[in-house]
């Protein structure tokens, strides 16, 4: 079997275009995959295309072999743009693969582990950045099954915050415990905003409210600076999806401060790299929570990982609360996550069990106004800038 084209399609989603490819062999079976990435959909597209001497008229089973020729043989340092537009076609191939074997992915990743996956809520938070607002957001959440939920309490702030907007991410954090109860989850999303020093601060300050994680308190790049807030606090700190290799995962674990990683696998530059990065983790007895915050094609890549990790933690979902504010996308795929009482269904498909629909996407062009200005007021609304 050979790869003989490669098309690509960028649906306009409101908050973030969403990059999806579809593959196709010289057997008539085709795969499709995900390569989207915040700000950089065209930009990650132009790449896809770049890469195609790379990938064109290969088998799709030699995946070690495509993917390190689209990393190594280019001789450059893309990172997360290199990543997403290497994974566009990585998890292409795999649901190449599962169709032509009769197989699920996750049956190919090692086998099934879990029976369903627990599922966390975000993209719930899209009103006003008050306390009530959040709270009664929040208990919505946990009425459809949820049993965690994750929030950014913090607004547009920038490495500090002075003590007003402290006491009001402060008081947003409290009104969503107060309001899901003790037996849900709170995650506190931390989006790389912090100094060490403000991370700690506020980490010390919301720890009563036992929330079951801190993610990405400071800005990633420097990996020294996470595992000291993980250190100085004494509640975890979770952290991961903004890295672009197996190598940076390698100098976290190393510290022995964060054991709960979310890998990214559009970044990573796929499924099979990300299922190594969460054997890294098991080595040093750390759970796995990858990011899974793209569009529809990304979330089933998401669930056949986790289904075949066995120390996954637990699954991101925004699909269901995009599909409320936007109701077309729920249309531009078939055979999406099913959710149920806020567990995620595995599928039993054969490939990743998801298509898509080509005629839906095309109504939903690329908008450059379409990205997540997590620095601009009102960025919670998930409007676009």
């Amino acid at each position: 079997m050979k790869i003989t084209k490669c098309d690509t399609y960028l649906c306009g989603n409101p908050w973030k275009n969403w990059l999806f490819t579809r593959l196709e062999t010289d057997e008539g079976i085709h795969g499709v995959g995900e390569g989207t990435l915040n700000g950089f959909g065209k930009t990650v597209e132009a790449a896809v295309h770049e890469l195609e001497p790379f990938y064109i008229g290969m088998d799709p089973f030699q995946i070690e072999t495509i993917t390190q020729r689209m990393w190594r043989d280019v001789y450059s340092e893309g990172g997360q743009i290199h990543g997403c537009a290497v994974s566009a076609v990585e998890i292409a191939c795999w649901d190449i693969i599962g169709k032509a074997l009769n197989k699920p992915v996750y049956e190919l990743l090692g086998g099934r582990c879990h029976e369903q996956l627990r599922a966390y809520a975000n993209g719930w938070y899209r009103g006003d950045r008050t306390p009530k607002a959040f709270g009664e957001a929040a208990r919505k959440v946990v009425q459809r099954g949820y049993t965690a939920l994750k929030f950014d309490p913090f607004g547009s702030n920038w490495r500090t915050m002075t003590p007003a907007e402290e006491d009001l991410s402060l008081e947003i954090v409290i009104a969503v415990r107060e309001a899901v109860g003790w037996n849900a989850d709170i995650l506190i999303e931390g989006h790389n905003r912090f100094t060490v020093a403000a991370a700690v601060r506020f980490g010390e300050r919301m720890a009563k409210y036992q929330p079951a994680w801190f993610e990405e308190p400071v800005p990633h790049q420097n990996i020294g600076a996470m595992a000291e807030v993980a250190r100085h606090l004494n509640i975890p700190v979770a952290c991961g999806e903004s890295y672009s290799s197996k190598q940076q995962f390698a100098e976290l674990l190393k510290f022995e401060a964060v054991h709960i990683v979310q890998p990214e696998p559009l970044f990573l530059g796929g499924l099979l790299a990300a299922k190594q990065v969460s054997g890294m983790a098991d080595a040093h007895y750390a759970v796995t929570a990858p990011h899974s915050a793209q569009g529809p094609v990304c979330s089933m890549a998401c669930a056949h990982l986790n289904a075949a990790t066995p120390n996954f933690y637990i699954h991101e979902t925004f699909d269901e609360f995009n599909y409320e504010e936007v109701p077309w996308e729920s249309r531009i795929v078939s055979g999406a996550v099913e959710i149920e009482d806020g567990f995620v269904q595995i599928p039993e498909r054969p490939g990743l069990g998801i298509d898509l629909n080509l005629e839906e996407i095309a109504r939903h062009p690329y908008q450059a106004q379409n990205y997540l200005p997590l620095f601009k007021p009102g960025w919670e609304r998930r409007s676009g800038s």
